[in-house]
């Protein structure tokens, strides 16, 4: 489906509070001290959430008419609550073991060429049906909701960047724009085909390397 965005002054003013807050959380990740403790990390694994996330929800956003801030707000706090998982292995998590590191490259690969990953990804690519499918549903639930959808979109690529790549930032960085354009640009279901394909050649690589 084709999107039309009004070019009203608040969607415009929603455009830049977007690119404003996805900047600041970059500097937020490049410059917040390591904190091995819960709140510390999570704050810094919100800053990057927000960071990776927020351009690809851009589309959602601009698209709904109702209270913005409190979608974006519901779409984050599932992306913070996340952050759990990570803390929670946080000793297996900072470090890159080879055989690890290629296992994780294979799974998400295969991942991204999965029916699941699909199903996900088109609820992620058509903001306009999403919300018209859920016309009767608060902000708040609808944030929540279309998190949990990107969730199973990203999972895999989120699992590289915890569990192959230690969060590193440059890593981050790369998934962001393959977020990006896996649900914002209208490709259908090659950008995931080719990323799968491109995560089990560096498995190999890492394996065999």
């Amino acid at each position: 489906m084709t999107l039309t965005f009004s070019r009203d002054a608040t969607t415009v003013w929603a455009a830049a509070a977007l690119a404003a807050a996805t900047t600041l959380a970059w500097i937020g990740v490049a410059t917040a001290p390591h904190s091995m403790a819960l709140a510390g990390f999570l704050t810094a694994w919100t800053l990057m959430m927000t960071a990776m996330m927020l351009p690809s929800i851009a589309p959602l956003v601009l698209l709904y008419r109702g209270s913005r801030l409190v979608l974006t707000l519901g779409y984050l706090l599932v992306w913070s609550a996340l952050g759990v998982v990570p803390y929670a292995l946080m000793e297996w998590t900072m470090t890159t073991e080879p055989v690890r590191a290629a296992a994780v490259l294979a799974a998400a690969g295969v991942y991204e060429l999965t029916p699941l990953k699909r199903a996900c990804l088109r609820h992620c690519q058509s903001p306009a049906t999403f919300l018209m499918q859920r016309f009767n549903r608060g902000a708040l639930r609808l944030g929540v909701e279309h998190a949990i959808w990107c969730t199973g979109c990203c999972v895999g690529l989120m699992a590289v960047l915890v569990f192959a790549a230690a969060m590193n930032l440059v890593w981050a960085a790369a998934i962001a724009a393959v977020v990006v354009v896996q649900k914002v640009l209208p490709m259908g279901a090659a950008p995931a085909w080719i990323t799968g394909v491109m995560l089990i050649g560096a498995a190999a690589l890492v394996w065999f390397g």
